[in-house]
């Protein structure tokens, strides 16, 4: 007897697999017995069924704020900073909880089920924390929301930036952030990396760094990031989001570059979305697009996760909440399109995006967290081309979402129509 059964599913790698749950963990991976009984059953023969959409690297505290106070006219990653700096200025808390609130529902609906979101710490008052560290509360039920305390001006730039990411991480935020390469001086961006990774160390904490996201192939602070990360000892803990200096630095340099990441142990999250549309703004032609070397750095073995980063705000005015976008662009962008490569960004922003947040309880297996996504499509590849219908929505045992076989549409406030409410 389970509680419920996802019967005739297809499994990422082509196994055919019914998944019987009982409270909210994985009971079983196998073909039951048509008369076995359960307290419900979903029918889900011959569609896709994964585990949940992860997103690695997001900015909750400024989603679905697009136009407010005013719009990016340039387009550049330089006014959407400067425009957020306007913006914080005359958010309430209230206003990022509610916002927070609308992504997540739709997000839960995509099946992105455990979102990394950076949270300004460049604010005395911290009230984008304290907003986070609310909507983290009204949504564990069904997303995991970790969040990262991010120095947005500058952790040694802005006057009060240490001492507020410190207060963050002490009221709950549970990664540490920093951008070195908007520090004054390279090397106040390597000092800042070197006092955030011990930081991090004395704590027990993971380290997620925006690290060169620029078009500058001089700015190496992931060169100083590989170095903290194996002096203390934090290999397997430590991301470098963006890392888009590197589509623009000297082949030889990166060879010497990606072996002391993978020895490092460091993981990779490119966001395909922002980097395209951020980055070679300076550019005429040929004009640059921005995205880290992403099969490359696979090559040499180090985990790369494709990041959303955005979604209507100072910085883009597009999104969806949908991973599978962000994966089919990443997949253009990176030039995979081999089969086996298709597939891995399938992987990216499933497992691989899983296992950058630590979340080892996640995936199709007995034992695991009952958390999993049905989809109206035949395998990993369709689902990438397609980007298809959310059948079913599983979170921790329970299904949160349902959408009609063919039936995809949002309304326009960015909450589908068809999401079950919550109490």
């Amino acid at each position: 007897m389970f509680d419920l059964i996802v019967k005739g599913g297809v499994l990422p790698d082509g196994t055919r697999a019914d998944i019987g749950i009982t409270g909210n963990r994985i009971a079983a991976v196998e073909i039951l017995p048509d008369d076995i009984e359960a307290g419900e059953i979903i029918d889900a023969t011959g569609d896709l069924v994964s585990a949940p959409f992860v997103d690695p690297h997001f900015h909750m505290d400024a989603t679905l704020s697009y136009g407010t106070p005013r719009i990016n006219a340039s387009g550049t990653l330089l006014e959407g900073i400067a425009l957020w700096g306007e913006l914080k200025q005359i958010v309430t808390v209230d206003q990022m909880v509610e916002r927070g609130l609308a992504y997540c529902d739709w997000a839960a609906s995509m099946g992105l089920l455990a979102i990394r979101s950076h949270v300004d710490t460049c604010d005395d008052r911290l009230l984008g924390v304290q907003a986070m560290l609310e909507l983290r509360e009204k949504v564990r039920d069904y997303i995991d929301l970790q969040l990262v305390a991010f120095p947005q001006d500058g952790f040694y730039r802005d006057p009060t930036a240490r001492e507020n990411t410190i207060r963050a991480l002490d009221m709950g935020v549970e990664v540490v952030g920093g951008i070195p390469h908007f520090e004054r001086t390279m090397h106040d961006g390597a000092d800042s990396l070197r006092e955030l990774c011990q930081i991090a160390a004395d704590r027990g904490l993971m380290v997620d760094i925006h690290c060169d996201e620029t078009d500058d192939p001089m700015s190496r602070h992931i060169e100083t990031l590989a170095y903290e990360t194996q002096r203390l000892g934090l290999q397997g803990r430590v991301a470098g989001s963006h890392l888009t200096s590197m589509h623009s630095m000297d082949n030889y340099y990166v060879s010497k570059l990606l072996p002391l990441i993978a020895e490092a142990g460091i993981s990779a999250i490119p966001n395909p979305l922002i980097n395209i549309m951020l980055q070679g703004r300076h550019d005429t032609f040929p004009k640059r697009r921005g995205l880290t070397r992403v099969k490359e750095m696979q090559a040499h073995g180090i985990r790369v996760g494709w990041g959303q980063d955005c979604v209507l705000d100072p910085w883009y005015s597009l999104g969806t909440a949908d991973m599978l976008d962000v994966a089919f662009m990443g997949l253009h962008v990176a030039q995979m399109s081999a089969p086996a490569e298709m597939a891995r960004c399938f992987q990216m922003v499933t497992e691989t995006n899983a296992q950058i947040l630590g979340l080892d309880d996640l995936g199709l297996a007995v034992g695991k967290r009952a958390s999993l996504v049905v989809l109206d499509a035949a395998n990993p590849i369709e689902a990438l081309r397609l980007r298809p219908a959310r059948l079913a929505v599983v979170s921790q045992g329970k299904v949160i979402s349902r959408t009609p076989r063919g039936d995809a549409t949002l309304s326009l406030s960015g909450r589908p129509s068809h999401l079950r409410r919550r109490a």
